[in-house]
């Protein structure tokens, strides 16, 4: 079975991710064909698509946001996502059970007894036809639950019922509260229930698509890095499913890796641009194994909020913004052709992000 080194599976993500060469594709296609961004800080998706498309218009997503095509709802690892309105309606009851899971796991204790279907149709019902933020709806319904703070009762809905946070939150270059809304008022769709369980043939046609869309955006890939993306359980089983339409590899850990026949897969001597992405990319969140693109001493800063700046196609600083000026960080040390590559990227950035008013990038000395 062919190897292939962290190098060669760098580049191969980069591809599908548009980092290597930003693609001229319609930014609703962008948004599918990368599985979603997330998104819990509203703005940052815009950064994320201006660094893999050419000629990002941001009023476009603004518009997909606001045309309810596509929409900002928890899914993937209880994670406010992007995703079109498609995948939202398709893909939400196979994140059910993972959404509940993880929200008992910080709530578990505060809830007690809870009769927590109750609680679901008593959210869906406030929800369903007047946009509220979560904690207004949970001093609606203390009352009822009288042991539960409003701020518990808000956050727990958003796992046991199916919402979007509506514009104008998320809608470029605006700040807003987030107000939810059941997605199947938004949409006007019911949400696709759960398939018959048990299936008569075992199958989980939903859990098989996550499996080829995650491959599609993020492999080659073992069946840890689909669960690490997605955070939802018994894939292994749609793995199997699938498992005659893809190819196998291995990695340098020996690890299996199983990917889609024709999908890009550059050689490792292949260019890898500077890019700068956005606080929360899936480029680094979407594995388990995240050493294709970033050392382990820096894997705790994916977590923290970071923005990273991709240098040879690996996480090499961190960048942030404030009046115009993007700042960057170096994490290792820059060359001058690294400083020069950073710097230009950082400036077309930084225009882009102050819609073309005055605009700078600092770089912060390497470290020793």
């Amino acid at each position: 079975m062919t190897v292939l080194g962290t190098r060669a599976l760098g580049r191969a993500a980069l591809a599908r991710q548009f980092l290597l060469d930003r693609a001229d594709v319609p930014v609703l296609d962008a948004v599918a064909r990368l599985g979603g961004l997330q998104a819990q800080e509203p703005q940052e998706p815009y950064t994320g698509l201006w660094s893999r498309l050419a000629a990002f218009d941001p009023e476009v997503l603004s518009a997909l946001l606001t045309e309810r095509r596509v929409v900002r709802t928890h899914l993937m690892r209880r994670t406010v996502h992007l995703v079109t309105a498609q995948d939202a309606l398709a893909w939400r009851s196979r994140h059910d059970a993972m959404l509940r899971q993880r929200m008992l796991g910080v709530y578990r204790r505060s809830l007690g007894d809870t009769d927590l279907d109750a609680l679901a149709a008593a959210g869906a019902a406030v929800l369903s036809d007047e946009p509220r933020t979560l904690p207004e709806v949970g001093r609606l319904l203390v009352d009822r639950w009288p042991d539960l703070a409003p701020r518990e009762i808000g956050d727990v809905l958003t796992s046991l019922v199916p919402l979007v946070q509506v514009p104008p939150r998320g809608v470029w270059g605006r700040t807003a509260p987030a107000r939810c809304l059941l997605l199947e008022t938004w949409l006007g769709t019911p949400v696709d229930p759960p398939p018959v369980d048990p299936l008569p043939d075992g199958g989980d046609p939903v859990g098989e698509a996550l499996v080829l869309r995650h491959l599609a955006a993020f492999g080659p890939a073992a069946t840890a890095d689909v669960r690490a993306w997605s955070g939802v359980a018994g894939l292994p089983a749609a793995v199997d499913a699938v498992r005659d339409r893809l190819v196998a590899f291995r990695d340098e850990r020996g690890r299996e890796l199983l990917d889609l026949p024709d999908a890009p897969r550059p050689g490792e001597d292949t260019p890898a641009p500077v890019r700068f992405l956005p606080a929360f990319d899936n480029l680094v969140l979407g594995y388990d194994d995240r050493s294709r693109f970033i050392d382990d001493a820096h894997r705790g800063l994916s977590v923290a909020g970071a923005r990273f700046v991709l240098v040879d196609g690996r996480v090499a600083g961190t960048w942030t913004v404030a009046d115009g000026t993007v700042a960057a960080t170096p994490l290792r040390r820059f060359s001058r052709a690294d400083r020069t590559a950073v710097g230009e990227e950082g400036r077309a950035l930084a225009g882009f992000l102050s819609g073309g008013a005055s605009h700078r990038v600092t770089i912060a000395a390497s470290p020793r």
